[in-house]
């Protein structure tokens, strides 16, 4: 019923794709890849959406076209002994490209597993990583996805440091040129399709009712802990305005009263040109991008919003 008012004539499809088996892209592990493996997806028709188009990264993800509903076999290990491959939604890649990482950058991702976009970070040859989740378990899930994916010299204290720390009470400030602030959210998708831990349990209702309320606490933790002229990423994997927009409003509202942080909202339209042929995009998100599913290109939902700092 809500998503029908938020949304209109455009629900029934967005509904239809939801409901349906989503589609994933191919991570390629730039520590394991071999000229082999990009030429076995190429064979099957799959192509790297990030190389087809102008925006530069040193990442490359795989995926089929649109209408195209081939899954991607499991991914294999290489000659170092590390999996080629990353399966994940294509769209959550979205946000990182969005931070634009830099190799001499010092990055924090505040709720980093289950770790396809803390590999992607990594990926970037970002010069240090934190990635923290509050989850022990999820960060236990993070550590075995590292372990299987990166090289044992980025382990290293230098390079790397995984936490489960409460992402709303982080306590460095100004430390960090690029946060990711993936937040924890209905995960709508998941929603629909899984019984297990469904957050629309009676049991979590509470939970549930004061989502937008941690996802405003990490936001501003994020913005506290990135330096000025640095740059936040906020996302979810929901069509929620209350999760998404309006958490970004109430948080910079927040950092400007209570911390006198001043941010600007950067324009990430040029996205919606750029990746036409991989996503569906809504036309008139009032802050920031959102991936629509959709039976052709059944990926998402992803939101995203890039914060600047600017004191």
């Amino acid at each position: 019923m809500t998503y029908s008012a938020q949304f209109g004539d455009l629900w029934p499809s967005v509904r239809i794709g939801l409901l349906s088996e989503q589609k994933y892209g191919a991570l390629i592990n730039n520590f394991s890849s071999e000229e082999r493996v990009t030429g076995d997806l190429r064979s099957m028709g799959a192509s790297d959406f990030l190389h087809e188009t102008p925006h530069t990264s040193d990442l490359s993800c795989y995926t089929f076209p649109r209408g195209d509903i081939t899954r991607f076999p499991p991914a294999r290990s290489g000659a170092r002994g590390l999996l080629e491959y990353y399966l994940l939604d294509a769209a959550s890649l979205l946000p990182v490209l969005a931070l634009s990482v830099r190799p001499e950058h010092r990055a924090l991702d505040l709720c980093a597993a289950p770790g396809g976009k803390t590999l992607a970070l990594l990926m970037e040859s970002c010069r240090y990583l934190a990635a923290n989740d509050a989850s022990l378990s999820r960060c236990r899930r993070l550590r075995r996805v590292l372990l299987s994916y990166i090289p044992q010299e980025l382990h290293s204290e230098e390079r790397l440091r995984v936490t489960s720390e409460d992402g709303t009470e982080w306590p460095e400030e100004a430390v960090y040129d690029r946060v990711l602030v993936d937040a924890p959210c209905t995960a709508d998708r998941h929603s629909l399709l899984e019984e297990e831990n469904n957050i629309f349990n009676r049991m979590r209702m509470k939970e549930r009712q004061v989502l937008p309320l941690l996802q405003t606490q990490l936001l501003l933790s994020g913005l506290r802990a990135v330096v000025p002229g640095g740059d936040v990423v906020y996302s979810t994997c929901t069509l929620s305005t209350l999760q998404n927009e309006c958490v970004v409003e109430r948080a910079l509202g927040l950092a400007a009263s209570e911390y006198g942080i001043r941010t600007e909202v950067q324009d990430l339209r040029c996205f919606r040109e750029i990746f036409k042929k991989t996503f569906d995009f809504q036309k008139d998100c009032r802050l920031g991008e959102l991936v629509l599913p959709n039976l052709t290109a059944n990926y998402g939902p992803l939101y995203l919003c890039k914060l600047r700092r600017l004191h």
